[in-house]
């Protein structure tokens, strides 16, 4: 045997502990052990046997223990069939001596803790009295017991060294962390090297190959059988001798292995191969590109989680840019990647890669990472969108859209639908990011200090924390036992408080998501928590429905102060920039401000009073303060009650100003731009306003949320700010861009006329004007100003028709402008209007459960008089008939020459929501809010067939154009499909499942239409559908920006469709051919 000057340095380093043991005991021992040393420095095999055999003869009963054996001969040298206590770092060493074995598995990664108390042991000090240091090294430690005893052996032969040792770690630099007199190694760096240099040469490569993975990533077999072009059964071989000796670990999940590295491993090997980097990285990718295309990789590939979410890290590393840009620039890809991990990481790439992207084209990179950021609620979501659909509705300059029309023309050619938005150059998306992290309702969102990261809560009862720029994920908590109605980052970043309905705050570590504190002291829900500005100390404070507010010192068990003074539930609070007072909102219509330091009133400011009037005694009027935002100097205060904004000076407490929003709906919420005079309000009817406090006048308008919006609040910089909504998203906006923003938005009440190749869209705005839009050239003719309800255009569009909310009814002519008014109005709102096919009667209905019939051109009326509640709609039939139905469930059928009732039809319990008349004028159709639909014949006043299924209320009906079919639509989202002549059942259509708690349509479905071949479906609702008769599944779904879509209008080929949301959007959409 021929032993290496370096090997017999090794092996008298691993025999010291045993032969220093040894000596001490038995002067016998020390002999043999002298012997065995001579053994090994002169390799006689007769000089092994003898020695064996002295140990087996006098120690034969004894534990001999070995510590850090890396080779297998050394333990044979110890065999003497004594019981053996052995550490090693390679479990292998084990198989050249016989009988039983026992193993004992020691944790790779330390928790805190015992990573404190092991370092407390080796510098003799209590672990509560170790420096702030001894946390900031166990962090950096990594949870490495060869680290952690490496440290503390230092630090107890240089106890000054807390400081050095843990910059040395921070930095990576392992050499100069030097030997200890206690330590067998000379530095870190030969620590960690002595493994790999055990390695047998032809696997050490492979070892070195490992560099390029990442810290904390367990990487599936298959991607190291692509990397070196192995079988499975020989990765594993190799990898196995890896896990032998520490340098790998193994996660068995099932049949499936997961390997990773400690991460000071992953520093080692990068410090240590850092020339080869670049090159390691590129023969990954070359390997992944001989095997695989990117966007056919399969989610039930072993492999394939890994490179959706590293094969761009690995490209930029390999600084492979041209092959970077193809792949981020792919809606192959893009595609691929979301419906597997969500939009979140890969707009994370764009932003982490953008100066390797923006070298191609920073306008594309700026266009796929736009794409991602406004859609991501929907790519994160399931059922998973058609995102070429989705691209389709970008800018026709976008890259995303070229892409789109290609692939969406190529599959069109067999047999997918697809829809162009074509009047979609007039719509700006002011949102830069929406994202959509909890599962219910947000009740609250607020940035980090640094603007870094996002901080909500809401229904679900979690606290999520998001990346601001990205919208990727940090943490998830499941931080309370009910709804989480505020959350809250302390000035330093360092902390979130979260309050809830279970009465607790809470106080989170904000980057571990450790739980730091329990409060439990408020008698009733928490409704709002906020810090202090100023981080050198610390205070919270709370308030809650029990009247008080309160304040915590987190270096505390209980609270500080505790504050009387409102009588009624306390709903927000915030300090002044300075630290100094407190504000207070509460429902007892006051807004108060608190010393900080003594906990005393300083001053009350009566808001209820300015709702007063001589009409309504102040003890019955309840005025809710909802919010305060102090200004930036703050010297005022601003205040939300009901729907007005008031401006408080703080020093007289006079009125500044007060801004009445206009809206029906309340405040939600509002907040003060740290930076200038603005400030931004949320509004209970979905949308968010922007408003200027030294002028008091309306910025901006931010339309986009599709429910209640609960919160707003700037960016600590201004420059953006963010909204969140009972629709379970939270946007973020631009304020720069949203004040360019135009506020002319469109009312739902529209009509249309498809003739040849021209749209004609009639519609009011919200600052009342009458628009006449050609859907196709995008020309807007401005027609008048009128207070207008409803309207519609006459068939050969010479006139437009009005409605008014004061019950006026107004013809327009187009030529010349003149006006026709009728003479005998409605006594209510006009809610419906139409023209006979001939243009020379005008048929309108009103709240006040009348029809006029007017023959605008004779000054002739009729009136259908005999509804008891209001008329829900009508439909003209042919021979001068006409078809109403009501809220009083009755339909009825009427001359609207004599005005008289022909048939009168009680056709449900409930409201008659929608009706339809079969083409063949033989049936009507009648849904309820009783959740039937009903077949009727004109002849007879019992129904041909109860449809009953549906479990919301049948809001809409339509017959097949050839009869033979009817469809249904409810609440809850569900359209069945009906055989006409025996009332089957046929389809139920969106059979998918759904996320808990979504409807299946985005909501109600409000309106339905056949293709003329009876073979397609379109429908209404949260959004568009389009369905497979035959089949029932769905085709094509179209997202509208917004939501709650009350009626489509269809072109007779089936090819054009026309619909407004909720926030004035019109789409034009034409079937993509």
């Amino acid at each position: 045997m021929r032993i290496s000057l370096r090997g017999l340095h090794s092996i008298l380093k691993k025999l010291k502990t045993v032969f220093a043991f040894l000596c001490c005991a038995n002067t016998q021992v020390a002999a043999i052990c002298l012997k065995l040393l001579l053994f090994f420095a002169s390799s006689l095999p007769y000089c092994l046997l003898s020695t064996t055999e002295m140990l087996r003869k006098y120690f034969l009963r004894s534990l001999l223990i070995l510590d850090d054996i890396w080779d297998s001969w050394i333990l044979k040298a110890f065999d003497n069939q004594c019981q053996i206590l052995l550490t090693t770092r390679d479990k292998s060493v084990t198989d050249s001596v016989m009988g039983p074995k026992y193993i004992v598995a020691v944790e790779s990664d330390l928790g805190k803790e015992k990573g404190l108390e092991i370092l407390s042991l080796f510098v003799n000090m209590k672990k509560a009295d170790l420096p702030e240091q001894a946390h900031s090294i166990i962090k950096e430690c990594k949870g490495s017991p060869l680290v952690v005893s490496l440290i503390g052996a230092l630090l107890r032969d240089f106890p000054n060294r807390w400081d050095y040792y843990l910059r040395q770690l921070q930095n990576k630099q392992f050499k100069r962390i030097r030997k200890s007199s206690f330590y067998d190694y000379e530095a870190l760096d030969e620590a960690m090297s002595i493994s790999v240099e055990m390695l047998r040469e032809d696997i050490k490569d492979y070892y070195t190959d490992l560099s390029i993975l990442q810290k904390d990533v367990k990487v599936p077999t298959k991607v190291l059988c692509i990397l070196w072009d192995m079988e499975t059964e020989e990765v594993e071989d190799i990898l196995q001798e890896f896990v032998n000796k520490s340098l790998l670990f193994c996660d068995r999940n099932g049949k499936s292995f997961r390997y990773y590295l400690h991460d000071l491993q992953v520093d080692f090997l990068i410090e240590k191969n850092r020339n080869q980097l670049q090159d390691l990285h590129k023969k990954i990718v070359t390997q992944f590109q001989k095997h695989y295309q990117p966007h056919t990789l399969s989610p039930d590939q072993e492999d394939c989680m890994y490179w959706y979410n590293f094969l761009a890290y690995h490209m930029a590393s390999a600084s492979m840019h041209k092959e970077l840009c193809a792949l981020m620039f792919s809606l192959d890809w893009i595609k691929a990647k979301t419906e597997l991990v969500g939009p979140a990481h890969l707009i994370h790439e764009f932003v982490e890669y953008r100066h390797i992207l923006d070298e191609k084209d920073c306008a594309v990179c700026e266009n796929f990472q736009e794409f991602l950021s406004l859609n991501g609620h929907l790519l994160g979501r399931q059922p998973f969108p058609n995102i070429v659909q989705l691209g389709l509705c970008e800018p026709e300059t976008s890259e995303v859209y070229q892409q789109a029309k290609l692939q969406a023309k190529q599959e069109v050619d067999h047999g997918m639908l697809y829809l162009e938005w074509i009047n979609k150059k007039n719509i700006k998306n002011l949102s830069r990011l929406v994202v959509r992290p909890h599962t219910d309702a947000v009740y609250h969102a607020c940035f980090s200090e640094d603007g870094q990261r996002i901080a909500s809560c809401g229904v679900d009862k979690t606290l999520q924390v998001f990346k601001a720029e990205t919208g990727e994920k940090l943490l998830e908590i499941k931080a309370h036992e009910d709804e989480v109605l505020c959350c809250a980052f302390s000035t330093d970043d360092r902390f979130i408080a979260t309050c809830s309905v279970d009465k607790k705050v809470k106080i989170w570590n904000s980057m571990t998501g450790g739980l730091v504190h329990v409060y439990d002291e408020h008698s009733e829900q928490v409704n709002c928590c906020h810090f202090t500005n100023n981080s050198h100390y610390l205070l919270l404070a709370t308030a809650s429905s029990d009247c008080f507010l309160k304040l915590w010192d987190l270096n505390q068990k209980e609270c500080r102060n505790t504050m009387f003074g409102h009588t009624n539930s306390v709903n927000h609070c915030r300090f002044s920039p300075d630290d100094k007072l407190l504000a207070s909102c509460s429902a007892d219509g006051t807004l108060k401000l608190w010393d900080v330091k003594s906990a005393n009133e300083r001053k009350s400011i009566n808001v209820k009073q300015f709702f007063l009037n001589s009409e309504e005694p102040q003890e019955d009027m309840e005025v809710i303060v909802k919010c305060c935002s102090w200004s930036a100097d703050g010297t005022r205060i601003m205040v939300a009650a009901k729907n007005k904004i008031f401006l408080f000076d703080i020093h007289t407490g006079g009125l500044l100003a007060e801004i009445h929003t206009g809206h029906h709906s309340t405040i939600q919420y509002c907040d003060f731009s740290p930076q200038n005079h603005l400030a931004v309000v949320a509004l209970s009817q979905c949308c968010v306003e922007l408003w200027n406090m030294d002028s008091c006048l309306k910025v901006a308008d931010c339309r986009g949320h599709l429910s209640w919006v609960h919160c707003v609040m700037f960016s600590p910089d201004g420059s953006s700010f963010l909204t969140s909504s009972d629709d379970q998203t939270i946007r973020l906006w631009e304020t720069k861009k949203v004040c360019k923003n135009s506020a002319i938005v469109l009312k739902q009440e529209i009509d249309v006329v498809f003739q040849e190749n021209e749209v004609m869209v009639l519609a009011v705005d919200n600052i009342k004007h009458l628009q006449l839009i050609n859907g196709k050239t995008g020309q807007i003719d401005y027609l008048i100003e009128a207070q207008v309800s409803c309207c519609c255009l006459s068939p050969h569009l010479q006139y437009i028709a009005f409605g008014g909310e004061d019950g006026a009814v107004e013809i327009l002519e187009l030529l010349n402008n003149r006006i026709f008014q009728s003479r005998i109005g409605h006594k209510k709102t006009v809610r419906h209007i139409q023209f006979t096919d001939d243009g020379k009667t005008l048929i309108s209905s009103s709240d006040d459960s009348s029809i006029q019939v007017w023959n605008w051109q004779s000054e002739e009326y009729v009136f259908l008089q005999a509804h008891q509640e209001t008329v829900k709609d009508f439909k003209l039939l042919k021979n001068s008939k006409l078809l109403s139905w009501s809220f009083d469930g009755t339909v009825k059928i009427w001359s609207i020459i004599t005005g008289r009732i022909e048939k009168d039809f009680v056709c449900h319990q409930d409201t008659v929501l929608s009706c339809d008349i079969s083409p063949d004028a033989t049936k009507f159709s009648s849904t309820s809010a009783d959740k039937t639909a009903k077949i009727w014949s004109f002849e007879l006043l019992s129904p041909l067939h109860e449809l009953r299924g549906h479990k919301g209320c049948v809001r809409c009906s339509v017959f097949s154009v050839d009869s033979t079919l009817l469809a249904t639509g409810d609440d809850n989202g569900e359209i069945r499909i009906w055989n006409v002549s025996n009332g089957e059942l046929l389809h139920l259509c969106a059979p998918i499942l759904v996320e808990e708690g979504a409807a299946t349509h985005g909501g109600w479905v409000t309106d339905l239409c056949f293709s003329p071949d009876s073979k397609m479906l379109v429908s209404a609702g949260g959004y568009l559908k389009w369905w497979n008769v035959v089949t029932g599944e769905s085709s094509q779904t179209f997202y509208t920006n917004g939501t709650c879509l009350k009626k489509i209008h269809v072109s007779s080929d089936f090819k054009t469709y026309v619909t407004v949301d909720n926030l004035g959007i019109l789409y034009i959409l034409q079937m993509l051919e």
